[in-house]
């Protein structure tokens, strides 16, 4: 996946309100907040946004990763 990474919560909020407020989210006429979200990978234990077109321009360049995506039987 192409994205970027975070160790802890918080950072993962900072770069999606970063990321609203670029794109003048939230729109009070509107019900969009925010323009990404992120997520979190439990079994690898870190928070992600995945990456969409013109988000370099807010967060920087993004980076390729692997999640584990858990067994499910």
């Amino acid at each position: 996946m192409l994205g970027y990474k975070y160790t802890i919560e918080q950072e993962a909020i900072n770069a999606r309100q970063l990321c609203a407020t670029y794109k003048g989210l939230p729109n009070p006429t509107g019900d969009t907040l925010y323009w990404v979200n992120y997520n979190h990978s439990q079994v690898d234990n870190f928070y992600y946004i995945e990456y969409v077109n013109e988000l370099e321009n807010v967060l920087g360049q993004p980076i390729e990763f692997e999640i584990t995506l858990p067994n499910i039987i």
